[in-house]
């Protein structure tokens, strides 16, 4: 269960997601507040949402990002079930 606290440092970090104007300013935010693991972390899920909605196969995916088939799951019940966040970005970019 997430804690008012702890929802309101994430709506403060939405927001200053928000304020990033340019892909430099966003690095070095993100190099700031992730550590590498993080970023790759990150950077690998929006890979594997991106070849889901190509329609690529789970094996093709974790061959080419090396995710594991748990990480695939899980990001494809976000694209399925979830928010719509990935493709929203995916649609934007």
């Amino acid at each position: 269960m997430i804690t008012d606290k702890e929802r309101q440092n994430m709506q403060q970090f939405y927001k200053a997601v928000l304020t990033l104007k340019t892909e430099d300013e966003a690095r070095r935010f993100f190099d700031d507040v992730a550590t590498i693991k993080e970023l790759l972390d990150l950077s690998s899920r929006l890979e594997v949402a991106r070849m889901l909605s190509e329609k690529k196969v789970f094996s093709e995916i974790s061959k080419e990002t090396g995710a594991s088939s748990a990480t695939i799951s899980r990001v494809n019940k976000c694209l399925t079930y979830g928010e719509g966040g990935y493709a929203t970005a995916l649609k934007r970019m």
